[in-house]
């Protein structure tokens, strides 16, 4: 008798045992779980989707592979992004994911903004941060503060055909960020607008600029405002950084000499602009926070084929335990910290605190990014190290994540500072 027809002699010989047992709890037909009204009723899981953030998802897998991915490497080399990729965001609705579309934006969700985010990651953090500047800091400074007026004069062009840039950072002025030099002068009908700022990202391609500039020092943080300038105003593209990684999304050095910005510029209210500022970039780490989910999933999925296509010993080198406890690892904290982000994104449409939830997804990520990039290089051996394949690029581009908007070690400040205020009350 061969085994499967054994297992089916002892299945029928339990099943008759189960027949004359009748338990005292069996008086009402037993349900499936998920028949009853109280699992009808719980809360989806983080990776339910709408129908209109699948959608997303969809258009930008299909974009990024066949128009993203041929252009990776000659852009990584070229430190420089082609101008038609740049389009390709626009003519596909994602540089306005969130904007209105009575502004000419595609009215979506924030989860459907950091699912843009993430899937362009998986092809090249370079566009992936181009796109989740403009969308997560330069729109959404606009659309939450913007008066009307400005919006309807700005916020088409944002979502259509024009780049945005945030521009806060200044030399002195990083982690503390409020400490700006630059100064706008009030001048009746218009301000006059002095200074510099540095490691502004999407500068080189940007027509408008959200500049944050201290109306009056005296009154510290309190004296800064924000204002939308063109580049035609007179925003002076200085040097151009050539770093480390993510070397097509550009960041460059801004002067102002004497830009005349009209005083109808002005978002929001005359010394707010540090309210502003920490607002958005509280959502914009949950924008990096995927960027880097992205990124670590991307290196990934190139990397794990060739564990099975590479052998040693005899088996492809992904057959060996040791290997095997390496990238099981590596994929179970790619998915902790998609579900930090994801969780954090729900939360922020809810309505609820994110703070902290933002700063512990952006924390874990960008050391999840960098860990994950780091094993695939070792993993490939000695073509991991080559620019032949895209891991090593990916290696570079990770490093970033635990510096831009806000460093690894402002996340854990923040983060030990909701701690003490929920524990020590």
């Amino acid at each position: 008798m061969n085994s499967f027809a054994i297992l089916g002699k002892r299945l029928a010989s339990s099943a008759m045992v189960l027949k004359s047992v009748k338990p005292a709890f069996a008086s009402q037909p037993i349900r499936h779980f998920s028949q009853t009204q109280k699992a009808l009723d719980q809360p989806t899981n983080l990776f339910s989707f709408t129908e209109e953030e699948q959608m997303f998802r969809d258009v930008v897998a299909r974009y990024a592979t066949e128009k993203v991915l041929p252009k990776v490497s000659e852009m990584d080399e070229k430190e420089f992004m082609y101008p038609e990729i740049i389009q390709g965001l626009f003519d596909n609705g994602l540089m306005g994911v969130e904007v209105d579309s009575e502004y000419g934006g595609a009215g979506g969700s924030f989860v459907s903004a950091i699912t843009v985010v993430e899937e362009l990651a998986k092809i090249d953090p370079s566009v992936s941060a181009m796109c989740d500047i403009h969308n997560t800091l330069v729109n959404r400074t606009v659309s939450d503060y913007a008066p009307k007026e400005l919006k309807e004069k700005y916020l088409t062009r944002l979502a259509t055909d024009t780049v945005g840039s945030f521009c806060l950072t200044e030399a002195g002025s990083g982690s503390d960020a409020f400490a700006l030099a630059t100064r706008a002068e009030d001048r009746g009908d218009h301000y006059v607008l002095n200074g510099s700022k540095m490691w502004i990202s999407n500068s080189a391609e940007a027509g408008i600029f959200v500049v944050f500039a201290n109306v009056d020092p005296s009154k510290g943080y309190k004296g800064i405002t924000c204002f939308m300038v063109e580049r035609e105003m007179g925003v002076e593209i200085a040097k151009k950084e050539l770093k480390l990684g993510i070397r097509a999304s550009s960041t460059c050095v801004l002067n102002f000499d004497n830009v005349k910005v009209p005083k109808e510029n002005v978002i929001g209210e005359v010394g707010k602009g540090y309210k502003y500022a920490i607002d958005v970039l509280n959502e914009g780490r949950i924008g990096i926070a995927a960027q880097m989910v992205g990124l670590a999933q991307g290196v990934f999925n190139v990397t794990m084929p060739y564990l099975f296509q590479r052998k040693q010993f005899g088996q492809p080198i992904g057959h060996f335990q040791g290997m095997q406890f390496q990238y099981a690892q590596i994929a179970t904290e790619i998915e902790c910290a998609r579900l930090l982000t994801y969780n954090t994104a729900r939360m922020r449409e809810q309505g609820l605190d994110f703070v902290k939830e933002a700063a512990m997804a952006k924390l874990y990520a960008c050391q999840v990014a960098e860990r994950a990039a780091s094993k695939c290089v070792e993993w490939m051996g000695g073509i991991g190290f080559t620019r032949e394949f895209p891991a090593e690029k990916f290696l570079r581009d990770s490093k970033i994540g635990s510096i831009y908007e806000g460093t690894s070690n402002i996340q854990l400040q923040t983060i030990a500072k909701a701690l003490v205020k929920q524990y020590s009350q």
